[in-house]
Formats: C-alpha cells, structure tokens, sequence
C-alpha cells in the first residue's frame, strides 16, 4: 500500500491516475498508446525531481512527521541485530517512549537508545507520542553506563517532538533528569553516534542527543522549539509556522552547514517511508563507517574532541572577525 501523499505532492499523484487511466484505456481499446505512456512517465519523473529537489523547510518537516515514516523500532529491527531490551530506570519505572538495550550493528555489540512513537491512538498512548519521562532519561542514562562498564559504544536513534511537559514529569523533574544526561553524556568514557531520524525538538533530543558525531537523516529536523511554537511566539499565530521553519534554520542540510551536526544521511526519493529498508540500509553505513573510526581513539582522545565540538556551536562572529 502507498503511503498516503501530502499536500505537495498530490501534483504527482494526479499524474500517475493520468497514467493509470491512459494504461486501462490502451487496454480496454486496444490501442498502442506506448509514446503517450513513456511521454506522461517522463512528465511524472520530472514532476517529482523538480518538487523533492526544491523542498522548503515546512515540507520536509512534513515528510518527518508522515505517519508512514519508519521509526526506531524499525530501525532496529532492519539495521540492527540481536537487540535486547532491557526496561526500567530502577526509581520510578519504565518508559514505553524510550525504549533501550543492547544490540549488534556489523561487527560492534553496542547499547542503542530511542524515542518511538505509535502507529495508532491505542500505542501513540502507550508510547506517549515518543515524548519521553522522566523514567525514560533516568533509564537512558542508566544503560549508558552499562555501556561505558563493558567499553561498548552507544548509538540513540532520535525522534520526538520533545519531553513531555505534563505535570506528572514535571513532578519527577523532567528538566533536572535532561540536564544530568548532558553533563553526564559530556563526560561519558565511552564512543557515542547520535542519529537525528525523524522530530528533533528541544531538550527532549537532546537528552540522548550528546555525542562525538550527530548525524540527521535528510528529512529528518532538528530545533529549539516547533515551528509551530515558534510562530505563536513571534507572529502569535500557528498558521506562520512555514515562516518560522525557515527561520529557525531546522534541516538537515542547514545544520550541516552550520556546524551543528556531523553528516547528513540520504534518503530515498520522497522520503524514508517510500523505501524503509533503504533508509535503514543507509542508516547503518553511515554509522558504521563512524563507529570504525570513533573506536580507534583513545578515550582522553574522544572526551577532549567531544568538548570541544560542543565549545565550537553559537560562536557569533561579527563583519572583520573572519
């Protein structure tokens, strides 16, 4: 079953009916239509190169949100080997947003965290919309120092539209468990491969979001606050949103420029959720090839570099300063 298109790509989908019809019509007819199909294909191709090429920031926000698109559970299952989940942040509970455990890519037994979220009402509750507890960092947390105890590397697969504000967390000090896995994911003795998969907001990312190498999938985004959020703020309104996206520079391919995340990881064309295996397929070169060179390093090595990659991000310079 195709993914259910979006608002800017019905233009593609209205020419493949086209085409769709021109193909029973030469069938029902009888009529060698072969030049008028090629022709319309052609159009269709040049259709979706020229919309996926020229995507705004709004649209690819759309694509990460797409309700098709893959999530860390599967990931983990086609990227992925061997994964074994372990549950609880032995405080409170456990955290059906944040799954974790250990897991093997290629050659490397590692530890992997995560946001998920649900396909339907029924697990969206259940996995709270991917926005994470208390319990969820404080877990996190917890098999990250299982994972610097065996020298394993720690790979997060991020994707939440942010920790959860409800007054439960903030009850159990949501903001003090996020500020502890900074300080503590900053000085952790161990490699660290963060993957930016689908939503990256706020402090909610970047709980599991410290690393020697942040990747992003390419419609995948990463920001201080939604756009939405954002437009309410500034222009007190929801519906400026596609404005605010542009201006809090949240794409992939922005960051990179930067210098906020490490390497941006292609997508099919359309996005993950036209080729899941693919995309998986891609995610797990990508960190691979990071692994290999992560693992090398000493750790005083990687602690220092891990510090300064992050002393590096908001320098401002003015006109003169180079």
């Amino acid at each position: 079953m195709k993914p259910a298109p979006l608002d800017f790509e019905k233009p593609i989908l209205e020419l493949e009916k086209q085409l769709e019809e021109l193909r029973k019509h030469s069938k029902l007819q009888a009529i060698d239509l072969e030049r008028e199909v090629k022709s319309m294909e052609a159009k269709i191709e040049s259709t979706r190169r020229e919309i996926y090429q020229n995507l705004s920031a709004w649209q690819r926000i759309q694509i990460a949100r797409h309700t098709a698109r893959p999530f860390a559970l599967d990931y983990l299952r086609e990227a992925f080997t061997e994964f074994v989940e372990l549950h609880g942040d032995r405080l409170f509970g456990d955290d059906q947003a944040m799954p974790a455990g250990f897991a093997r890519l290629g050659q490397y037994r590692c530890v992997v965290l995560a946001h998920q979220k649900g396909r339907d009402t029924k697990e969206n509750i259940r996995r709270n919309f991917g926005s994470a507890h208390p319990e969820g960092y404080r877990k996190a947390l917890r098999l990250m120092r299982l994972a610097e105890k065996f020298q394993l590397p720690v790979v997060t697969l991020i994707d939440t539209p942010g920790a959860y504000p409800g007054v439960g967390a903030e009850e159990r000090h949501i903001s003090e468990s996020i500020a502890v896995n900074l300080r503590e994911m900053m000085q952790l003795r161990t490699a660290i491969v963060a993957v930016v998969i689908g939503e990256g907001g706020s402090g909610g990312a970047l709980g599991i979001g410290v690393a020697d190498r942040v990747l992003m999938l390419e419609n995948a985004y990463y920001s201080v606050i939604s756009p939405e959020g954002c437009a309410a703020i500034l222009w007190k309104h929801r519906s400026h949103a596609p404005e605010a996206a542009e201006a809090l520079k949240l794409t992939a391919f922005d960051l990179k420029q930067l210098g906020i995340i490490d390497a941006v990881i292609p997508e099919p064309t359309g996005g993950a959720h036209h080729d899941p295996l693919q995309t998986a397929l891609n995610l797990r070169a990508a960190v691979l090839a990071q692994l290999d060179v992560l693992t090398k390093k000493k750790v005083s090595v990687l602690l220092e570099e891990r510090y300064e990659k992050f002393r590096q991000m908001g320098r401002v310079l003015e006109p003169g300063m180079g």
